[in-house]
């Protein structure tokens, strides 16, 4: 049976020279810790690796401290900024990645600081002009808004954002575990203070991600042991993870416009067909702002008792796609983006997310809209 793989919002396919990047540091049994030989070899591989990192991103090394991936990275920035920065106050939207959402409730109860939700226009994208009024108010904050929402592709302008926060004196932290290494980021002239990646989003290995720290903001420690990552993230540097996600980082960005234009192409080519086969489908997300190239999360017209068993009935068929966020795949709950954004009635409609990458061809297109017939 042949298959599509269209869930790269979830995860993507390893590059093959990303592979190989591994197997070849994997024959490296150092540890960056130790001062003998073996040890430096492998401190080298870890600092050249933070180094290519900051490159592409035009960050400095200092700036990139190694994580387990994404949801570690936003824990630690979001609970460090609280202990450290003296932050009372965390704005974030109600359609961010449960890494976020579920830490900031944590926070608030733990330490009493103040959640709040900025509005959303239609389609989901946070309204500055309410962010605003909130950030008028006195009291020490920190603005949490990602970049690129994982459901729908709705693209926050991190310029204005970063720039409003400033401006009220407010830290900027976004989430871009979507965005990094599928699109340019100049965190020089980007105002952004926190940034999170996770490798596996941009064709490298699970369990690897980074936070990017502003210089010179002191962040502390949430987990405690030795001296790795300057104190801020203690544990054995896992070194053939962190040089398979800068070899997966270079090859992205280095094949960025190419691969960029494919998808979108191939993006133009889903809704031609969508057109002919489902006319009457609705594009979640589309509203105020641009949706991200490699993202559609499509309402299809179809029953609503078709909703529960789309999934199964696709992957029976050898197409996988998702109906939201893969750290949520297990609820029956409907999905908390589409909660926020569309009518209580469409909610219960059924809503695929299709996400591309250069490895998908119009052929896995095609074998998606027959499976949709069958289902």
């Amino acid at each position: 049976m042949k298959k599509a793989y269209l869930d790269n919002a979830s995860t993507t396919a390893l590059r093959p020279e990303v592979v190989h990047e591994i197997a070849h540091t994997l024959a490296e049994y150092g540890n960056a810790s130790s001062t003998h030989s073996f040890g430096r070899g492998a401190k080298v591989l870890l600092e050249t690796a933070r180094k290519d990192i900051a490159r592409y991103l035009n960050a400095e090394a200092r700036e990139i401290i190694f994580t387990s991936g994404g949801t570690e990275a936003n824990n630690f920035l979001l609970r460090s900024a609280v202990k450290a920065l003296g932050i009372k106050r965390i704005i974030s939207s109600k359609t961010e990645h449960h890494a976020v959402l579920n830490t900031v409730q944590e926070l608030s109860g733990e330490f009493g600081i103040i959640a709040e939700y900025v509005n959303l226009l239609p389609g989901g994208l946070p309204d500055l002009k309410h962010l605003e009024v909130l950030l008028q108010e006195d009291v020490s904050t920190l603005v949490s808004l990602m970049h690129v929402n994982n459901e729908t592709g709705v693209v926050l302008d991190l310029t204005a954002t970063g720039n409003l926060c400033h401006q009220y004196k407010a830290y900027f932290h976004s989430d871009t575990v979507q965005s990094v290494g599928k699109t340019e980021l100049d965190l020089k002239n980007i105002p952004v203070d926190f940034i999170t990646a996770s490798a596996h989003k941009f064709h490298g290995p699970k369990g690897i991600g980074f936070a990017f720290i502003r210089k010179n903001l002191p962040l502390q420690p949430i987990l405690f042991g030795g001296e790795q990552e300057k104190g801020l993230r203690p544990g054995t540097e896992p070194i053939h993870q962190v040089t398979g996600m800068a070899k997966a980082l270079e090859l992205s960005y280095k094949h960025l416009n190419e691969e960029r234009a494919y998808i979108t192409e191939l993006k133009e080519y889903l809704y031609a067909q969508l057109d002919t086969h489902f006319p009457g489908y609705k594009i979640n997300g589309q509203g105020t702002g641009e949706l991200f190239y490699n993202i559609a999360n499509i309402q299809f017209p179809l029953p609503d008792e078709k909703t529960g068993m789309i999934l199964f009935s696709l992957d029976m068929q050898g197409v996988a796609v998702s109906r939201g966020s893969a750290c949520q795949s297990g609820s029956i709950r409907p999905s908390h983006v589409l909660k926020e954004i569309l009518p209580e009635d469409e909610v219960k409609k059924p809503s695929l997310r299709i996400s591309l990458s250069h490895f998908n061809t119009k052929e896995d297109i095609d074998l998606l809209i027959a499976a949709l017939h069958k289902v």
